[in-house]
């Protein structure tokens, strides 16, 4: 592994201050809802398993169909990890109750192994994983490197930055677990008169920073449903016309077909395992800000959500592509858990001293309490590597 340059390290405290303070803007303005005030079978698994990785674990294992159950023995890191973002840690944010952090994703035909941090380093040696994607890959970056922080020594860790990208690095496996910044997986650029322009089929800026990886995990979806004054692009491009106009399924499928020809031309399967996480559930104000005072996850039998239009775009790029993507769907399981979410329990809330006003408050049901939900996309990852 290449010697990382020193002006490039930075310690977990200076590191964490950082990150922080770049996580809470993001959050503020780009992903998932905009702060609003809250007012009083066989083909389809044909289909998926198409273009499931070449390890792919058993057929009879489907991730995505189970239930959450109760384990007392969860959270597997302490919100104490110093690499949480503040607008996450919804205990030191002031949320009274703790079981959000004990419900296990328990698939209905198969175990998923508790994850184990030293075995996952070793199986990771020398290699590099990053996820790429927004603020919710993002938490799912924090998740995965607390849930593997602890077993390393203080002197034998550290975190270094480079562009949209940071990596945690463990020494002594000389292995990284990074992230790239990439909502949209294209390119989205300022331009003449300060205009935000959406280049629909031009990705290297970003895939620059994917080249020699050895697993990468994908998302993207949140952004693309922005629109008016939240929508972070002023016009699309492509072929070089400028257009203001267009369907937001349109849109994501031309942004994910970009992506998905970039992987198919310059990623080899021999070296690199390529996964796809699915959008998240949000529990928003289009389903009554179904998030507020929540403390229960749904049981899956009585609830069964709609599958998203972005997911079935994504399943309709992927299944036209030659390199093999596994499809990690979190859309059902992270439909259950509207009691996972901050709420009101974020940073922004405790600054400005407004725990006390609910009705007033705007809700954060997009983005996940840690610990909770994403550690166990993490256990997926890690029972994938197996």
């Amino acid at each position: 592994m290449a010697t990382i340059p020193r002006h490039k390290l930075l310690t977990p405290l200076l590191f964490l201050l950082t990150f922080c303070l770049c996580f809470n803007l993001s959050l503020s303005f780009h992903d998932g809802e905009p702060p609003v005030k809250r007012s009083g079978g066989g083909e389809k698994e044909d289909e998926v398993t198409k273009f499931q990785s070449l390890e792919r674990p058993s057929r009879d294992c489907d991730l995505t169909m189970g239930e959450w159950v109760f384990d007392a023995s969860y959270p597997l890191y302490e919100g104490s990890c110093p690499f949480l973002s503040s607008q996450l840690s919804c205990r030191r944010n002031g949320r009274p109750d703790s079981d959000y952090e004990k419900w296990r994703w328990k698939p209905r035909r198969c175990s998923l192994p508790r994850f184990n941090a030293l075995d996952f380093l070793e199986r990771i040696r020398m290699k590099r994983v990053m996820l790429v994607g927004d603020s919710i890959m993002r938490s799912q970056w924090e998740s995965l490197v607390c849930l593997v922080e602890a077993v390393i020594p203080v002197d034998r860790k550290l975190v270094s930055s480079n562009g949209p990208c940071v990596a945690f690095h463990a020494l002594d496996y000389e292995a990284s677990i990074e992230f790239s910044w990439a909502p949209l997986l294209v390119e989205l650029r300022e331009e003449g008169e300060k205009k935000r322009i959406l280049h629909l089929d031009s990705i290297e800026e970003n895939a620059k920073y994917w080249r020699e990886v050895d697993v990468l995990m994908f998302d993207s979806a949140h952004w693309w449903t922005h629109t008016g004054k939240w929508s972070s692009w002023d016009l699309y491009m492509e072929e070089g016309r400028l257009f203001k106009e267009l369907n937001p399924m349109v849109a994501y499928e031309k942004g994910l077909t970009t992506w998905s020809k970039w992987v198919d031309m310059n990623l080899d399967p021999r070296r690199t395992r390529v996964m796809f996480r699915s959008a998240s559930a949000r529990h928003n104000r289009e389903n009554g800000w179904q998030c507020y005072k929540v403390r229960e996850p749904l049981v899956y039998l009585s609830y069964s959500p709609e599958a998203p239009g972005q997911l079935t775009v994504l399943r309709g790029v992927l299944n036209k592509m030659s390199f093999p993507v596994y499809l990690i769907d979190v859309a059902k399981m992270s439909a259950l858990r509207r009691d996972g979410h901050p709420s009101l329990y974020t940073k922004s809330h405790v600054n400005q001293g407004r725990m006390d006003s609910p009705a007033e408050l705007g809700l954060d049901c997009s983005h996940w309490c840690l610990p909770g939900v994403p550690d166990s996309w993490n256990e997926m990852l890690y029972f994938l590597l197996l």
